[in-house]
């Protein structure tokens, strides 16, 4: 399956795999990789480390958004086979060490046939892997309100809904907010398009996630970058007004 890379910000890069994207964010001391996508985005993580000049030993840590199985599917590999720490919050451990265990308000089966723009979507996720993640229990414990002392030192800004210990991380240097799946741009239970949150099929809590906005549209961040769809360049607060005005899913 394809994925591209790309630079969308000061060293920060996107790599996007099976509709599920991850962040390579550098500095001199090396990268953090944001969310560890599916099993078979792998090969690709390799591939896109080369392609902005560094290998797998320049990662130094694996920083999780939170643990749903399409952003934990490296995440174990990555340990075993570079000793890579992962991080994630108290909240979020059982999950990642679970990930096909987590809290949701509407019934996930409904979804591709009431939305079936979705179906070609979910389809290209289970192919690279989404049905055969692993998780694992070898996790550090990220605190929120703080900055993590790891290439690009995300501030650690708590969102809880998607699921109950999200996080987004504000890189304020580079002027972008990793938002992860508490602010899409595409959601992959409806295939549609545009800052959202995503469908209750894999939301914990709606109504929370549309009140914790509030800290993403607080860091005044020029880009907006998500864990599924293309990058939002009109502003935090324009993503956080367009999220709450299409309401749930």
């Amino acid at each position: 399956m394809s994925a591209t890379v790309r630079e969308v910000a000061p060293g920060v890069h996107l790599l996007s795999h099976a509709y599920v994207n991850c962040y390579l964010v550098e500095d001199d001391d090396g990268v953090t990789l944001v969310d560890a996508g599916l099993p078979k985005v792998w090969r690709p993580l390799a591939e896109a480390l080369r392609t902005i000049g560094r290998t797998p030993r320049d990662l130094r840590a694996l920083v999780l958004t939170h643990a749903h199985f399409d952003h934990v599917g490296v995440a174990r590999r990555l340990q075993e086979r570079l000793g890579l720490p992962v991080w994630a919050t108290a909240e979020e451990h059982q999950l990642v060490a679970h990930p096909y265990r987590y809290a949701h308000e509407n019934p996930r089966a409904l979804y591709p046939i009431s939305h079936p723009a979705a179906l070609p979507i979910l389809a290209g996720m289970a192919r690279a892997g989404a049905l055969t993640v692993r998780g694992t229990r070898a996790v550090r414990v990220l605190e929120t309100g703080k900055v993590l002392d790891v290439p690009g030192r995300p501030y650690v800004v708590p969102t809880p809904g998607h699921t109950y210990g999200h996080v987004a991380l504000h890189l304020a240097d580079r002027d972008v907010v990793v938002s992860g799946d508490a602010l899409v741009t595409l959601d992959p239970y409806t295939g549609r398009t545009g800052p959202r949150i995503v469908a209750g099929a894999a939301t914990a809590d709606s109504a929370l996630n549309l009140a914790t906005l509030d800290a993403i549209a607080a860091t005044g961040a020029g880009t907006v970058l998500p864990g599924h769809g293309e990058p939002w360049t009109g502003g935090a607060v324009a993503a956080v007004e367009q999220a709450r005005a299409v309401g749930p899913a």
